[in-house]
């Protein structure tokens, strides 16, 4: 769709090399598409921490984090489906678990979840007054926009317009996006009804600027179009970079994002653009159970993940049980030559797709 993702996957010891919540400057360096390797943001895949499968942190350009992202959820499927033999996973987000599922046939459906209406969850300082949906007129330099503000885990504000080619989406997206109106920014959507079942919009995200689509806000868009009556309760969105196909399913009240997602490479950053490790690492036996000793005769069974219980050092510094994984993995990059360790991502890039 014109979304581009940098993955990392820190489910593995050996891997564990970005950290969980990176520098702001270094995630704007890897994303600048002059400079670094560009993108749109990063993700990284992280053990999960609740009844997910896994964990999923998303990054936008500007080095903020997102609440969820479903065109980021897509190109993390598309990763996961080249290196598992699932179909479909449970994806922990700061929105909450995101299902996602992989259709034989290439097509990616995520169901997004319920939508949010009230204010304060979307958050929006706009209120709701003769309908379901906050709304609001904004000005600016004179002109007016009517506003309607719809939560997908993240904020969208969606703006009706008769022909989205006059729009100046440089100009209005910046300035909208960081209106007083919405206390965490919002992403800008303007949009206009074809049809019933046919919706075109183009988008300024929050914190990345004009993108050629997102997948949250296409739900959004539907949201609004359907809650008004223009559109049918799935309908095909049109953006810039493709198109998305979109169901609000009345008998859970779930929206259900289908497209396509794309592998584009593998790769190894150079030992300067690679960050600081985290100190702390995911701490995991095969039983995903560690044993600490309380005293010298008692031995306490519990279950430890040193990256979130360990986050102000480690509990157990004269008993930790990450100590020798981190002393090997320690050993193995400073033994190991940038050639040694491009060989190994590509015996891992031949094992996931064989």
């Amino acid at each position: 769709m014109g979304n581009d993702f940098l993955i990392f996957d820190n489910r593995s010891l050996v891997n564990n090399r970005i950290p969980q919540a990176p520098d702001s400057e270094w995630i704007q360096g890897i994303c600048n598409r002059n400079f670094g390797v560009g993108a749109d943001g990063i993700i990284i895949i992280l053990p999960p921490i609740g009844r997910g499968d896994l964990r999923m942190r998303i990054f936008n350009a500007d080095g903020k984090e997102a609440e969820m992202c479903g065109n980021g959820i897509r190109c993390l499927t598309k990763f996961l489906g080249d290196s598992d033999t699932h179909s479909s996973w449970n994806i922990e987000t700061l929105a909450g678990i995101i299902t996602s599922t992989l259709h034989e046939h290439g097509a990616i459906s995520i169901d997004m979840g319920e939508p949010l209406y009230l204010p304060n969850e979307i958050p929006t300082k706009l209120c709701i007054e003769n309908g379901k949906l906050p709304t609001g007129i904004i000005t600016i330099d004179g002109i007016s926009w009517d506003i309607i503000l719809v939560g997908m885990g993240n904020p969208h504000a969606v703006i009706l317009v008769s022909n989205i080619e006059t729009i100046d989406l440089n100009r209005w997206g910046n300035t909208l996006e960081q209106h007083f109106a919405f206390p965490k920014f919002s992403n800008i959507h303007f949009a206009e009804v074809l049809s019933i079942n046919h919706v075109r919009m183009k988008t300024w995200e929050r914190g990345v600027g004009i993108t050629l689509a997102c997948g949250t806000g296409a739900c959004a868009v539907l949201i609004v179009t359907h809650t008004l009556g223009l559109t049918k309760q799935q309908a095909q969105i049109s953006l810039p970079g493709g198109s998305l196909d979109i169901h609000w399913q009345k008998s859970d009240n779930h929206l259900v994002m289908t497209g396509e997602a794309k592998a584009i490479f593998d790769g190894v950053l150079t030992p300067e653009f690679t960050p600081a490790p985290d100190d702390t690492v995911n701490c995991l036996s095969s039983n995903n159970d560690l044993y600490k000793q309380k005293s010298v005769n008692k031995i306490e069974k519990e279950t430890i993940i040193c990256s979130k219980s360990c986050m102000d050092g480690c509990l157990y510094p004269d008993n930790c049980f990450s100590r020798d994984v981190r002393s090997r993995v320690s050993d193995l990059i400073a033994n190991s030559s940038l050639d040694e360790i491009i060989t190994l991502t590509t015996d891992s890039i031949e094992s996931r797709i064989q």
